[in-house]
């Protein structure tokens, strides 16, 4: 008999979200050969993934590849790949903000970028959508370190901080920050605002779909009309974002606004997208957060006082998360927007090969 093929890995929770990271290098040049070793890596030919390591869940069937930049003012190169399960495919046509997290410890591990006393600054181009974002990296005595005291919602353990700073996010898929040419409109009766702002999505008016806004993710999906609705929606959307057939993408991801007293404050459920969300996608959280900024959007409401630094709470059914957008008031308004920042956090599970047959 011979000998088992393997590959290296190493096996994260990022953010809310978990999967394998792989240098570029691990994997096959070709897309469609590295395509078929993620799925069988996954284990996507079962429902619940067996023989892979996915966890049946979209959040837990995430890939990073990382590299060396080819970028002369960045560190290091990202792409993103989402591993869907019931259509057994790869899209590698979206961000996430909660595995770029982990682009940064690992990064550091693997040697592509050296580590500095304390803290260590990773420059991420992100392949996907062509954005750039520094990750601030706890590394006291030049080593990484995932122990620490900052809890996110949606993780039940507390560690140390990535601070994720998005540079340029705006108009990452389609070019455009309105796709649609539009900061608001009617889609089957619903108001609307699609947006590509470090997430390409179609935001959507809950009051208008007779919700409350801060639905839990089960009661969301027992209601199958609605259900029907948002993916009508998502559809309609996409056409006029000019996006084609997306009946195998992720994207536009559809996310369901609710309002609340304070403008600051946004009820969002987040659909990844066919499922809520079980918290909320960190690149959703920055879009959402910039379009609580600009006028004329779903999100925003008139008579705000927008300072230098605004901080946005995007509530979501396993808590919050905090947005920190900056905003210049000598740019023109398509470019007000300079950074937008957030912590979260990450756990290296394992490290090792993972075996492929």
């Amino acid at each position: 008999m011979g000998m088992q093929k393997s590959i290296p890995c190493t096996l994260m929770r990022s953010g809310t979200s978990r999967g394998p990271f792989f240098l570029k290098n691990w994997l096959p040049e070709k897309t469609e050969e590295r395509d078929a070793l993620l799925l069988k890596v996954m284990g996507t030919s079962h429902p619940l993934q067996i023989n892979g390591l996915g966890g049946g869940s979209t959040l837990t069937n995430k890939v990073a590849i990382v590299s060396k930049s080819t970028q002369p003012d960045c560190d290091v190169d990202y792409l993103f790949a989402q591993i869907t399960v019931d259509s057994n495919t790869v899209d590698t046509r979206t961000n996430c903000g909660n595995m770029l997290a982990g682009v940064g410890p690992f990064a550091i591990e693997q040697g592509l970028v050296n580590a500095k006393n304390t803290e260590t600054k990773v420059r991420v181009y992100n392949i996907n959508t062509k954005s750039k974002t520094d990750l601030v990296v706890s590394t006291p005595d030049e080593k990484v370190i995932y122990t620490g005291d900052v809890l996110i919602d949606g993780v039940s353990d507390c560690a140390a901080p990535i601070y994720l700073n998005f540079k340029t996010m705006l108009g990452g898929i389609t070019g455009k920050l309105f796709p649609t040419g539009q900061r608001k409109e009617k889609i089957l009766g619903v108001d609307v605002t699609c947006i590509d702002a470090a997430q390409l999505m179609v935001l959507m008016d809950s009051h208008q779909l007779n919700l409350r806004g801060d639905e839990m993710p089960d009661e969301l999906h027992a209601d199958k009309a609605l259900l029907e609705k948002i993916h009508a929606i998502r559809h309609e959307a996409a056409a006029r974002m000019g996006l084609g057939d997306i009946t195998d993408s992720v994207l536009p991801k559809p996310v369901l606004i609710g309002r609340t007293d304070a403008w600051n404050i946004v009820n969002s459920r987040y659909f990844t997208p066919k499922v809520c969300h079980a918290a909320h996608a960190a690149t959703g959280a920055v879009g959402i957060a910039i379009s609580t900024l600009m006028p004329g959007t779903l999100c925003h409401q008139d008579g705000i006082k927008i300072e230098n630094k605004n901080h946005i709470y995007i509530a979501h059914p396993s808590g919050k998360i905090e947005v920190c957008v900056d905003y210049d008031h000598s740019l023109n308004d398509l470019e007000c927007i300079t950074n937008a920042s957030m912590i979260r956090t990450a756990r290296k599970i394992f490290e090792g090969h993972v075996f492929l047959d």
